[in-house]
């Protein structure tokens, strides 16, 4: 039987990188392709790296261009795409929501018309934010969408939506899946690929690294006045390895052709609540560290607590998260020393 081949866009990201490591472990070909506006080589050679595949192949492409996405699609047998090629800082798209409706949508548009004219199955890469201010925790994928609470969410929402649509209007003919991520925090336990933002990080964990090698003087924690037990945002961390194995059981149940339907939603999270304060704590703790951290007034965006119910991811995808926080902090300070030289 051939190799089934896989296409991750936005793979030389950081959950991209991580996602390819694991397909490529799991026995598929993968093709990256990636136009670099938030990430440079780092991860794709730490990928090559750490698979020793020095023959992977990186196409440096636009997904908002139409016809390069219509030249991928014919320049390489794809079976089913992942989708990661999408502007994801929850701040940045409160203030400047045109740049995030154009880019993530278009992006989708474009790969979804291509996977279906070359009936190649579609891994949405969604996320938490699409439950909005959930009435009830945990979420599980029967709990309603509310109204997203940031331009990032709304795309995600609206991504999820042209998935389902094309989906039930192709009768049969077009699959897919959509993980809706929580948290992803770490790195891979090599220290050779991990989360490597451009400028000031947006996320919380390499915002902590940043600050405990020194790059930042001192890092925000935004509220602590949430109505949660110390006051800061609950949150639902997942280590990017788990969640980048959730992917190649979702990728085989597509490609196996072991969907109950033809459209399927699972969370990806670990069903466990920690508060921004636990995570920081938890991360000097672990590391032997004393971060220098302060109380900032709320972001915009941020919805005060919202943690998954994995049951069905469990059950049906037959994945679970397993790392431990403290194996994911011990892996994101390693990286953060990996790339200071340390």
């Amino acid at each position: 039987m051939m190799k089934k081949t896989v296409l991750v866009s936005g793979g030389a990201g950081y959950i991209g990188s991580h996602v390819s490591v694991e397909l490529l472990s799991a026995g598929y070909d993968v093709v990256v392709a990636d136009n670099f506006s938030n990430c440079d080589l780092t991860c794709f050679e730490g990928v090559r790296k750490i698979t020793g595949r020095d023959d992977l192949p990186l196409v440096k492409m636009d997904f908002c261009d139409a016809a390069a996405v219509r030249k991928l699609f014919s320049d390489y047998p794809i079976d089913a795409v992942i989708h990661f090629a999408a502007f994801k800082a929850v701040g940045e798209s409160v203030e400047q929501p045109l740049k995030y409706y154009k880019n993530n949508l278009d992006s989708f548009l474009n790969v979804q018309e291509s996977a279906q004219a070359h009936s190649a199955k579609v891994l949405f890469s969604s996320s938490a934010t699409v439950y909005g201010e959930p009435d009830k925790m945990p979420v599980t994928e029967e709990s309603p969408r509310k109204p997203a609470t940031s331009p990032y969410g709304n795309t995600k929402q609206i991504c999820e939506d042209i998935l389902r649509d094309t989906i039930f209007a192709s009768k049969g003919a077009v699959q897919g899946i959509a993980l809706r991520y929580f948290n992803p925090i770490g790195a891979h336990p090599s220290a050779l690929i991990g989360e490597l933002p451009r400028g000031v990080p947006n996320n919380l964990v390499p915002y902590i690294t940043q600050t405990a090698i020194g790059k930042r003087e001192c890092l925000s924690i935004f509220g602590n006045d949430y109505p949660t037990p110390d006051g800061t945002c609950l949150r639902d961390y997942i280590d990017i390895v788990d969640l980048a194995k959730a992917h190649v059981f979702a990728v085989r149940r597509m490609l196996e052709a072991r969907m109950e339907a033809d459209y399927e939603i699972f969370n990806i999270g670990t069903g466990r609540p920690v508060s921004v304060l636990e995570l920081v704590q938890a991360f000097e703790r672990v590391n032997g560290l004393k971060l220098n951290y302060r109380f900032a007034p709320r972001r915009e965006g941020d919805v005060p607590a919202i943690w998954a119910d994995p049951s069905r991811a469990n059950t049906v995808l037959g994945w679970r998260a397993e790392r431990t926080i403290e194996e994911t902090l011990a892996a994101a300070w390693a990286w953060e020393k990996h790339l200071a030289g340390i």
